[in-house]
């Protein structure tokens, strides 16, 4: 019986290929975004990268691009503060969204991330899909809901991306796996797909570059 929500496939030498191809090409920081007035034409394939404070998200974009530094890693919750845009190749942007959940910035500053998190997602006509990441080590929490249901709303295909699996045990993994599809079921715009990633492994991240080339 094939279970609701599989992990994905590896991908066939073709779209690994691809994938490869696309994430060997120059990427590099465009800008930061702090209102809708400042987004970057949509004339791009637009995947953007969502996840609660201290998930993963800027050591999954550096392991994806092959460059370190190029998303800002920090162990201070909601350093992102902005919505970065990020060109990949001619064709597509990566787009690192603000981390939500217990971000450390005042309340007025996290209400204005919310809010244009908010116009992003529902306005921007060249987003192909989001990938919202979840730690392995903790499964679907009620603040990653909340993001969820605002992709339901807006009508916008997310995948998760479950981060640092290596940081877990194949047994409690299971649990986390259940937990998470039990969740995700709830959604009418989720991919049918789950991600593993270990960015510290490289786990994965074949995969997800081979997902990110395939959209059109």
């Amino acid at each position: 019986m094939q279970l609701p929500f599989p992990l994905a496939e590896d991908p066939d030498a073709l779209s690994l290929e691809k994938g490869r191809k696309l994430f060997a090409g120059n990427t590099d920081f465009l800008k930061g975004v702090v209102a809708m007035s400042g987004l970057p034409p949509d004339d791009r394939i637009e995947v953007c990268f969502a996840g609660r404070s201290n998930v993963g998200k800027s050591s999954l974009i550096n392991a994806l691009t092959g460059r370190k530094g190029l998303a800002r890693a920090s162990n201070t919750p909601g350093r992102t503060q902005e919505i970065n845009f990020f060109t990949c190749g001619e064709d597509h942007y990566l787009v690192d969204l603000p981390g939500y959940g217990y971000a450390n910035a005042p309340l007025p500053v996290v209400e204005k991330w919310q809010k244009l998190l908010k116009q992003y997602l529902s306005g921007r006509q060249s987003l192909r899909r989001a990938f919202v990441l979840i730690d392995t080590r903790h499964g679907i929490k009620k603040v990653d809901e909340e993001i969820l249901t605002l992709l339901d709303k807006s009508a916008v295909t997310f995948q998760c991306v479950l981060t640092k699996a290596d940081k877990v045990k194949a047994a409690d993994r299971e649990k986390v796996l259940t937990q998470v599809r039990s969740k995700l079921s709830q959604h009418p715009a989720a991919f049918p797909e789950i991600v593993l990633t270990s960015s510290e492994k490289g786990d994965g991240i074949g995969t997800l570059r081979a997902i990110i080339a395939s959209l059109v």
